[in-house]
């Protein structure tokens, strides 16, 4: 046990600012499997965009599913207006074979799913088969007839049931063998496909109800549309009919964009969550006019060309988005339209008249770096155009030379110390900002943070990212943004499902961790969504009652760090916990945000000046055996935030923290 910790909060003295609820906001981007992971759509390539991967030419992840030594698959072009291509087959009447396409899934049941096919077919072919079988047992699940009712491509929609779950099922679109035959080859046999698609009944503006539930429990109070790819994004691309919205690569990660998920379908998430908006515009190829009819198509009424257009994708109403960002980490090489600082001021000049003209109103964030000359550059030039400057915070082992053959607990230690980051970045960023009254009004926005071990181009394994450890860093830098938050209004914890290293939530198995050799339902589990105990973090602080920062004293022990890289500040006496305290509005609750950052339990001591505190606190408990462990589709709740009742007097007689864990301690007002 370390020696005890004294912990001394002055009540009396609560902040004049307010924590902003975007504080705790979160972050979504069309990065790796994250829309895949995030949609409810079970069925990859349902527009046959993909090239084939076997030597039938057959669609990405789809395959030909025949009997017939004769069926004939190619690739030809969509129905008209459609993006992606039609997969034809052709069924010669001598093999009196069954003959379509099939692909893997994992299947929820029971459940109804809506089935979508777009398909024409020779007039002979009168109907086709959708069916969901078991791959193991080829039990059937579910099957559907579907007519078949003209030559020219059609839509067609049904309701497929689903008898039970199944992890490893298959979907079977296809003429069946008992079809009736026809006599010829000519202009017979033969089907087209452009688009089949299956959502389930309970799903929730596309999105798994599940993610959604679990999303709307973080109480974000903001999201943010933004990532590498938003800058080669066009959003005329992700609205209108979403199947006439072309299929265009996604140049930072590869693979293809999502069309699903475009600018309608994000602002209906937001409004699902009741939270607000905020959205990154494309200026590494697009222009500061594309920006603004983004801003009219959102904003504008319906008499104005892009409202107009809204109003006619069936959006009459104006969407309102206040929060705007220009630009996402153009200082990196990664990133297409990279420059330098003064281009870039140059650009955000260009993009914030443009965008300011389309709406006066909106509130414009602009891309930052904790590298100060950046900032400098973008401040002098261009500080009186914009209301935040952002930041993003990953931390990991790069700046102490630490690798995997440092030893783990000095891994640890180092990833701990986040909080120091943090508050060095954010210090020489304000002192920058309020070097000059011309920009001395600007705030700051931290649009993207998390911990990030190792580089994302060489992993093995499961991702750190994921551990007890990392939550305690996170949680801890969340409390350094909450102590600064007279400056940082807006954060966004990067990514929200799967997609980046880090998603706090986790949906199935594949960790979006390309390196590690394991295919998406490796487990057996591919249906299971759960929480990292970074998400418990989140969820935890989030919802706490906390409005105005309380001054903290404490008294503890101390760690260092053995960094083999010289570090812009010191790191040889941290302290073992960190801690962050706060007032609800009317001053009826004190909250009390603990992080023992030690590899050792403390006991600590708590004594409130100038509160009153009923009898009982309540007390909430993020901890494990050790900072390695992990929730996982094996354990998804192994790690969970625990609720209890302590006597208010056992913080005044001493409280044990266990190592390596994260408290949150409400006091109520005696009455």
């Amino acid at each position: 046990m370390n020696t005890n910790a004294t912990i001394t909060i002055d009540c009396s003295r609560k902040s004049e600012h307010e924590i902003n609820p975007y504080l705790f906001g979160h972050f979504v981007e069309d990065i790796r499997d994250h829309m895949e992971a995030m949609l409810a759509f079970p069925l990859k390539d349902m527009d046959f965009e993909s090239e084939a991967e076997t030597m039938t030419p057959v669609s990405g992840s789809w395959r030909a599913y025949t009997n017939g030594r004769n069926t004939q698959y190619a690739m030809e072009a969509p129905a008209p207006r459609h993006s992606g291509r039609a997969q034809r087959i052709r069924i010669l009447s001598d093999d009196e074979a069954y003959a379509g396409i099939t692909q893997k899934a994992a299947l929820k049941g029971p459940m109804n799913y809506t089935v979508r096919l777009v398909a024409r077919a020779s007039i002979e072919l009168q109907y086709v088969m959708v069916e969901a079988v078991d791959r193991r047992t080829e039990e059937t699940l579910g099957q559907l007839r579907m007519e078949l009712g003209s030559h020219n491509w059609q839509h067609y929609e049904e309701q497929l049931s689903i008898s039970r779950e199944c992890t490893d099922g298959e979907i079977r679109v296809y003429v069946p063998a008992e079809h009736p035959r026809w006599v010829d080859h000519v202009s017979t046999g033969m089907l087209w496909i452009d688009h089949v698609s299956l959502l389930p009944v309970d799903s929730i503006a596309l999105v798994k109800r599940e993610v959604v539930e679990m999303t709307k429990d973080l109480n974000a109070g903001m999201m943010r549309l933004a990532g590498n790819y938003i800058s080669a994004y066009h959003w005329e691309h992700g609205v209108g009919p979403v199947l006439e919205r072309p299929v265009m690569y996604n140049e930072a990660w590869g693979g293809w964009t999502s069309k699903y998920f475009g600018t309608d379908e994000f602002i209906r998430f937001c409004r699902e969550l009741e939270v607000e908006p905020l959205i990154c515009v494309n200026d590494g190829s697009g222009t500061p006019e594309e920006a603004a009819q983004w801003i009219e198509y959102c904003n504008g009424s319906a008499d104005t060309p892009m409202g107009a257009l809204r109003a006619r994708n069936g959006f009459p109403e104006p969407y309102n988005v206040k929060y705007w960002e220009i630009g996402n980490e153009v200082w990196g090489q990664w990133q297409v339209g990279t420059c330098t600082a003064e281009r870039f001021a140059e650009r955000t000049i260009s993009f914030a008249k443009a965008m300011k003209e389309a709406d006066p109103s909106i509130v414009l964030l602009v891309c930052g770096h904790y590298e100060q000359n950046w900032n400098k550059a973008v401040l002098d030039l261009a500080g009186e155009s914009i209301d935040y400057l952002t930041l993003h915070l990953y931390h990991g082992y790069g700046p102490f030379g630490m690798n995997r053959d440092t030893p783990a607990e000095e891994r640890y230690k180092a990833i701990a110390s986040y909080p120091e980051w943090t508050r060095h970045h954010v210090r020489q960023t304000t002192e920058l900002i309020r070097s000059r009254p011309e920009h001395s009004h600007v705030k700051l926005a931290i649009t993207e943070y998390n911990t990030m071990y190792y580089p994302n181009t060489v992993r093995k394994g499961l991702p750190n990212e994921h551990t007890l450890g990392a939550a305690v860093a996170n949680a801890a830098n969340l409390n350094e943004m909450m102590r600064c938050s007279d400056m940082v209004h807006i954060g966004s914890f990067s990514d929200l499902v799967n997609g980046w290293l880090g998603g706090c939530i986790r949906v199935g198995d594949y960790y979006a961790d390309q390196y590690c050799g394991k295919q998406p339902g490796w487990s057996g589990h591919p249906l299971t969504i759960y929480g990292t105990p970074t998400y418990e973090v989140l969820k935890l602080y989030a919802n706490r009652d906390v409005r105005r920062v309380l001054p903290v004293q404490a008294e503890c022990g101390t760690f260092s760090v053995a960094s083999r890289k010289e570090t812009p500040m010191a790191l040889d006496a941290l302290p073992d916990l960190d801690i962050v305290a706060g007032t609800n509005d009317d001053g009826s609750i004190v909250t009390v945000l603990i992080v023992n950052r030690s590899l050792e339990a403390v006991r600590a001591v708590l004594d409130l000046k100038a509160f009153e505190a009923s009898g009982e606190t309540t007390l909430y408990e993020i901890t494990g055996d050790s900072y390695d462990d992990i929730n996982s589709v094996f354990q998804p709740e192994r790690i969970m935030c625990k609720e209890s009742r302590v006597p208010a007097e056992a913080w005044s007689q001493g409280y044990n923290l266990r190592p390596t864990s994260v408290y949150a301690l409400e006091f109520r007002v005696q009455v």
